[in-house]
């Protein structure tokens, strides 16, 4: 029979038939061995993907394997800049500053937040998104509190570089020797005032001498005023340190000194008197720091020990009755 040629039963005959393939015989018999091609086809190249890695695909799995290790590395390195960035930023506080006598670093400084839109955009919809979005953060995290930390070291720099002159500012001794003073006729706080007989705060020391006793600059300064008044501060001075110190001098007998003269700690400006509104030969000393008047007492500490400050302040806390 021949290979284009088909058997057939024939019912109505009871007989086999030999008929020829019909165009749709071909049809349907190229479908069929194209079908089983493309199954067996398909099969195998799934199976040979399930079971076996490509050359790419083994590159490719290395190439991820190594990524996933320094993203690894890249945490465990934060991770130690982190700690060692707490402990600069806890010795910059805690040591540096205190030194120099000035507040730490702000923390508002130190970690300022920031807003708008997300800065991670771009990474989402990959495996590592989160690995590689949380790294993004932590970095920025730490360069924001290292150029924090910077800014910090250039003002101790120029604390650093100024420290000598701060020193020699600092309104550091008393006004009059203690073999010079009668006794502390009044200290700060609320003080019996002699004239107007009522209650008012003291806002300052005040040194019974004898009228002529030296007045000496506590810090090194500039003066920036010489009066003399008939009624308050008298004959008085206002010298000003620097570093937002200032110091005021008041009923003097004699000032020696001028306007816009440069003064050292120790020289000699005026001379103790009585007036202005006062009752009896005295100097009536401020200090202010940064526009407020603080205590004096609480700058004594160059030339009193330990127990002739005690006795300062106790002498002071006596003192019920102020001279002005």
């Amino acid at each position: 029979m021949s290979r284009f040629k088909k058997s057939k039963f024939n019912p109505e005959t009871l007989q086999i038939e030999v008929i020829s393939y019909s165009v749709k015989d071909y049809v349907w018999w190229s479908l069929r061995n194209i079908g089983w091609i493309v199954l067996v086809g398909t099969s195998s190249i799934l199976l040979f993907d399930f079971a076996f890695d490509s050359p790419k695909d083994r590159v490719q799995s290395r190439e991820i394997a190594f990524l996933e290790s320094q993203i690894s590395r890249l945490e465990n390195d934060i991770d130690e800049m982190v700690s060692v960035l707490d402990n600069i930023e806890v010795r910059d506080d805690a040591i540096y500053r205190t030194i120099f006598g000035t507040d730490p670093y702000p923390e508002y400084r130190r970690n300022p937040g920031i807003g708008g839109a997300d800065r991670n955009r771009a990474l989402r919809g990959y495996d590592h998104t989160d690995d590689i979005s949380d790294l993004t953060v932590r970095v920025a995290e730490v360069q924001r509190r290292l150029v924090a930390q910077s800014r910090s070291f250039d003002e101790v720099i120029e604390l650093a570089n100024t420290h000598e002159e701060r020193l020699n500012s600092i309104p550091a001794i008393q006004p009059v020797r203690n073999y010079d003073l009668k006794r502390v006729a009044s200290g700060w706080g609320n003080r019996f005032h002699p004239i107007y007989k009522v209650m008012k705060f003291h806002y300052g020391m005040d040194f019974s001498a004898p009228t002529g006793t030296e007045i000496f600059a506590t810090g090194d300064g500039v003066v920036v005023k010489v009066r003399r008044s008939y009624t308050g501060y008298g004959r008085h001075i206002v010298i000003q340190h620097g570093f937002g110190y200032e110091t005021l001098y008041a009923h003097m007998s004699k000032t020696l000194v001028v306007k816009g003269q440069k003064v050292i700690r120790g020289e000699t400006i005026g001379l103790v008197g009585n007036t202005g509104t006062s009752v009896a030969p005295h100097l009536h000393y401020e200090v202010s720091k940064d526009g407020k008047k603080v205590n004096p007492a609480h700058y004594y500490f160059n030339d009193l020990t330990p127990a002739q400050y005690e006795i300062l302040l106790q002498n002071a806390e006596v003192a019920h009755q102020s001279f002005d």
